[in-house]
């Protein structure tokens, strides 16, 4: 078992590497970006990737704080679903209401990694193979799609 400071400290590492390792990879948009804390420039819509003690995650997630306006812009994602997974080249699960870790009502779209662990740096390859292709694929459909978005910014 890991101490809280020595967990932060191989998540930290972790997502170092990662960083190092994507960031010759240009966006869609030919600019260099913070692949591991990337910007959708919408309020309230996120591209998460989270590794852990027992799985990993990559998905978006839309934490609007109304909920009627978090299912519009879920609608909006499901208007432009087929598009996504054709970037994708897979199929992602659709969870239009759920609860986050902090309680919060939030809207999301993702995949999992199960049997992986952040805290074991032998698997640091597989999230890594994991983590690179989707977020590149998110970030090339998200080159056209968030002109959809446009009536939705606040």
């Amino acid at each position: 078992m890991y101490s809280r400071e020595q967990a932060s400290q191989l998540r930290q590492a972790f997502w170092t590497a990662f960083g190092q390792y994507i960031a010759p990879h240009l966006s869609s948009d030919g600019e260099r970006i913070n692949w591991s804390n990337y910007k959708t420039g919408l309020k309230h819509v996120y591209f998460r990737m989270q590794a852990e003690k027992k799985s990993a995650f990559i998905g978006i997630e839309i934490t609007h704080p109304d909920i009627a306006i978090q299912e519009l812009f879920f609608e909006q994602f499901t208007e432009l679903k087929n598009l996504l997974h054709e970037y994708l080249g897979e199929e992602w699960v659709w969870a239009p209401l759920t609860t986050n870790s902090e309680g919060r009502t939030v809207s999301r779209i993702y995949k999992d990694l199960p049997d992986v662990s952040v805290f074991n740096k032998d698997d640091w390859p597989a999230l890594i193979s994991f983590f690179k292709p989707r977020i590149i694929a998110l970030d090339d459909f998200w080159s056209g799609a968030k002109y959809s978005f446009d009536d939705l910014r606040e």
